[in-house]
């Protein structure tokens, strides 16, 4: 709703701007956004927007984005911050488990359930 109702359709448009359209800067966004009485509203007291980032980037990993490809997504120069949302996740794990099972069971189906 937000995006149809104050983001512009073009690509590059910003998602939150201040009173007169301008990028919004970390000591103006809280009050601009009225952050803390929103995510109070939602039952989220104490998140933080910076959460989001984080939320995002953990996401990111775990679908396989690189380490190349998070320091994109974050401008971060060095692989340090990188690799902290890399970390292996038990969810990932499993995934990443029923991916391979998934696999095995069509290659025995293809060869007609012999082993090579």
């Amino acid at each position: 709703m937000h995006l149809a109702e104050f983001t512009a359709v073009d690509a590059d448009a910003l998602v939150l701007t201040g009173d007169k359209g301008a990028l919004l800067r970390s000591g103006n966004f809280g009050p601009a956004a009225k952050w803390t009485r929103t995510v109070t509203a939602l039952g989220l007291p104490g998140f933080h927007f910076h959460d989001l980032r984080h939320t995002g980037n953990i996401l990111a990993a775990a679908f396989g984005a690189s380490t190349r490809e998070l320091m994109q997504r974050m401008g971060h120069a060095s692989m340090r911050a990188a690799l902290i949302y890399q970390h292996a996740t038990s969810e990932r794990d499993r995934e990443i488990a029923s991916a391979m099972d998934r696999r095995i069971a069509r290659q025995t189906r293809r060869k007609g359930g012999q082993s090579s």
